[in-house]
């Protein structure tokens, strides 16, 4: 995991938000939060950096392929 002195995930890292149970992508850190967007995009979220942990390369290939199948139901 990259992290700066604080110990807080760098930007562009994949972690797993423990206490909304979602994955997302550091995008900024704002304050004491850490800005947080889904895999595949969408709406940022505001997480506690104690309360994230990097994901390893099983977990992230494993989220991929998740939102990669749930684009792949949609309608086009």
């Amino acid at each position: 995991m990259t992290e700066d002195a604080d110990g807080i995930p760098a930007v562009g890292e994949a972690v797993h938000d423990t206490v909304r149970d979602r994955v997302g992508r550091v995008m900024d850190h704002v304050g004491p939060y850490v800005q947080l967007r889904p895999l595949a995009g969408g709406r940022e979220w505001d997480a506690d950096p104690d309360h994230l942990r990097t994901l390893a390369p099983a977990e992230l290939l494993s989220a991929l392929v998740a939102e990669a199948n749930a684009r792949s139901r949609q309608p086009r």
